[in-house]
C-alpha cells in the first residue's frame, strides 16, 4: 500500500524546512510550499503507518474551503499546483487554536461526562446528551504547542498573559465564528453537519490571514444530517465523517496519547479502512468521485512541482 510518509528535499533556494505532524513545510523568504503528506495523527501523536490519499483528500478539500471563504478573511494560499501541495504566504501565526463548537462532542464531551460544566472558560447548561445541538456555537480555543499536547485555555487567560492583544482576539473571534456559520452552511447543502472545527491565524504585512487548512476531517467532525434527530432521540451513536473513528479505534485499543500506552497494531485492513473514510468525506463533501493521484515517482512530481510553481505562484485574491 503505497503511501507519503515524508519528503526530504533541499531546494536551491529554500530558507528553511519544518516538519509538522502531517505535513513538510518548505521556507521560501516569504513564500513556503507545503507538502500534504499521508501521515496521520491522533491525540498528538503520529500514528506509525500513513494512510493512502490521506494527503491529497486534506489538500483538495482545504483548498476548496479556502478559495470559499475569502471573502471572509484572506488567507495564505497563492497556489495548489499539485494534489498534495499548496504554495502560499509564509505568515508569522498567533499562539492560539480557535476551536469552535456547535455540538457537544468529542473533547467536549468527554470533560462534560467527567463532570466538567466549564470549557475554557465557556459555562454549559446540565442535562446534556452526547452529541447534542449546543445553544449557541461557543469557542473553545487551545494553546498552539510547538511540540506535545495542545492545551485548553480560556478568552480572558489569552489576553492576560499576553498571548494575543485584546483588540486582535476579538478579531479572531469575529473571523471564527463567520467562518463557522459558512462552513455549517457549506455542509447543509451537502447533507452533512459541521460539529466542530477549528481555525488557526498569522499575521502578514502586519494583516490577519487564515491559515493552515480548514473544514478538513482532520481539522473538523461532521454528522450526516439526515436521520440525525432520530439517532440522537433513541441514544445511539451519529453516523460521522471524521478523524473521531480514529480515535475510538485508539482509545479501545488502550490507547489516548499517554505515557506508556502503546499504539494499537494498524494492520492492512485497518491502513485501508481508513483510507476509505477519507474519501468517503471527499465524496461526500464535495459532491464529486475522488479521483486517485498516481504514487508512481511521487517524490519526483511534488519535487519538480515545487521548483515549478514556487516564484511563479500569484495570489489569486486579487
Amino acid at each position: 500500500m503505497e503511501a507519503i510518509q515524508e519528503t526530504n528535499f533541499s531546494f536551491p533556494a529554500q530558507t528553511g524546512f519544518y516538519r509538522g505532524k502531517v505535513r513538510d513545510v518548505y521556507f521560501f523568504e516569504d513564500k513556503i510550499a507545503i507538502v500534504a503528506t499521508d501521515r496521520i495523527s491522533a491525540f498528538d501523536v503520529v500514528l506509525p503507518r500513513p494512510i493512502p490519499y490521506k494527503g491529497q483528500v486534506l489538500n483538495q478539500i482545504a483548498g476548496l474551503n479556502l478559495k470559499a471563504t475569502a471573502d471572509i478573511v484572506p488567507n495564505w494560499v497563492l497556489a495548489t499546483p499539485d494534489a498534495n501541495v499548496t504554495i502560499g504566504y509564509h505568515c508569522e501565526p498567533y499562539k492560539v487554536e480557535m476551536v469552535i463548537r456547535g455540538y457537544l462532542a468529542g473533547h467536549a464531551w468527554r470533560e462534560y461526562k467527567a463532570g466538567k460544566r466549564t470549557v475554557c472558560g465557556v459555562s454549559l447548561p446540565e442535562g446534556l446528551q452526547e452529541n447534542d445541538k449546543l445553544p449557541s456555537p461557543i469557542i473553545t480555543p487551545t494553546t498552539k504547542a510547538d511540540e506535545g499536547h495542545d492545551e485548553d485555555i480560556s478568552r480572558e487567560n489569552i489576553i492576560a498573559n499576553g498571548i494575543v492583544s485584546e483588540k486582535e482576539y476579538e478579531q479572531l473571534e469575529a473571523y471564527t465564528r463567520a467562518l463557522f456559520e459558512r462552513g455549517t452552511q457549506f455542509a447543509k447543502e451537502r447533507g452533512l453537519i459541521l460539529v466542530d472545527t477549528k481555525y488557526e491565524f498569522g499575521q502578514y504585512k502586519g494583516e490577519i490571514y487564515l491559515i493552515d487548512e480548514i473544514h478538513t476531517p482532520d481539522s473538523s467532525r461532521y454528522f450526516y444530517l439526515e436521520g440525525y434527530q432520530e439517532r440522537q432521540n433513541s441514544g445511539e451513536p451519529q453516523k460521522q465523517l471524521s478523524k473521531e473513528f480514529v480515535r475510538q479505534w485508539l482509545i479501545e485499543g488502550g490507547f489516548q496519547g499517554k505515557e506508556g500506552q502503546a499504539i494499537p497494531e494498524m494492520s492492512d485492513e485497518v491502513v485501508a479502512g481508513i483510507s476509505d473514510r477519507y474519501i468517503e468525506l471527499y465524496e461526500a463533501f464535495t459532491g464529486q468521485a475522488f479521483v486517485k493521484e498516481d504514487y508512481t515517482e511521487v517524490q519526483e512530481r511534488i519535487k519538480r512541482c515545487v521548483e515549478e510553481n514556487i516564484f511563479s505562484a500569484k495570489d489569486y485574491h486579487n
